[in-house]
């Protein structure tokens, strides 16, 4: 199961890299925070479980996707 997670962690990560191609600055900044923020509050809610981090990660990456694309 700790395997899968840090895979599908990798992948997650290399889908969000390979989006930074077409965004904007303020979007490129936000995914980066949003998925630190993200991994650090799911590791805070999970006990530092692997999966609680990734998840967390990838939230916190498209909600900052999200704030990123509607600053102006």
């Amino acid at each position: 199961m700790n395997r899968r997670m840090r895979i599908l962690g990798a992948l997650l990560m290399c889908s969000a890299l390979a989006a930074c191609g077409s965004m904007t600055q303020r979007q490129q900044i936000g995914v980066a925070t949003g998925a630190v923020v993200g991994g650090v509050v799911g590791s805070a809610l999970t006990a530092g479980s692997t999966g609680g981090t990734v998840g967390g990660a990838a939230v916190g990456a498209v909600i900052g996707n999200e704030i990123g694309k509607r600053m102006r």
